[in-house]
């Protein structure tokens, strides 16, 4: 098993953000996370990513608990902006260069390139849809092992979304795990192998939708509506 969480519980002041969430992810898998508004998902992307620690619980990487050298395996795509507004698309990759040692350059490049960024354009100029392209382009011109993506497709128009479905895509394999927080279910259905449902901090369910489909015919919509 790639990642394991055991009873994992944060605290924000006396509300439980997760509470005792106890889910594995498998290598080569690509998981939904989903859930209402305030459930909990980007809390525990964030635990899992090093940005918060969990109040208690454990989670382990490849079987031991996970240190700073599993961490640098692990991208993590925010929702918010995470760019200064001077950049410019070329600054871009070379912050991240400089700050991730599995950052691939000539990847990014590439990647940006092939969806219509320009080294040259700035930052501030850029509409949402590109703006998501290029966090995108960033988060996985890095080597690592598990991504966890929030709500990348949030807030961008269908073209775009399209363009950064055929990316995850491109980039998900056998070697690497990928988890997509998003509200959009009928965008993810065709691709996504597990939904895990959140419901107020805590593991509501996690579904393989293969063998979902197969046993009762449910959609993703129809198990959402049921399960949350």
């Amino acid at each position: 098993m790639m990642l394991e969480c055991r009873e994992l519980t944060k605290w924000f002041g006396s509300k439980a953000a997760v509470a005792d969430l106890t889910l594995d992810l498998e290598r080569g898998k690509i998981y939904g996370l989903l859930g209402e508004n305030g459930s909990g998902k980007t809390t525990w992307m964030k635990m899992v990513a090093g940005l918060t620690k969990p109040g208690r619980g454990e989670i382990l990487y490849e079987g031991h608990p996970i240190d700073w050298h599993d961490k640098a395996k692990i991208a993590y795509m925010a929702t918010e902006p995470f760019f200064y507004d001077f950049m410019r698309v070329g600054d871009v990759g070379e912050y991240y260069e400089a700050f991730f040692p599995d950052f691939d350059r000539e990847k990014y490049g590439k990647t940006t390139r092939s969806m219509g960024l320009s080294s040259e354009m700035k930052v501030r100029n850029l509409s949402s849809g590109m703006s998501a392209k290029l966090k995108l382009a960033a988060t996985l011109s890095r080597q690592a092992e598990l991504y966890l993506l929030d709500e990348p497709l949030n807030g961008i128009d269908y073209k775009a979304r399209e363009e950064i479905i055929s990316l995850i895509l491109e980039e998900a394999g056998e070697d690497n795990t990928f988890v997509i927080s998003t509200h959009l279910l009928e965008e993810v259905e065709s691709f996504i192998e597990y939904a895990v449902f959140i419901k107020d901090g805590h593991l509501a369910d996690k579904v393989n939708l293969e063998s979902e489909r197969m046993k009762t015919g449910r959609s993703l919509t129809e198990l959402y509506t049921d399960i949350l």
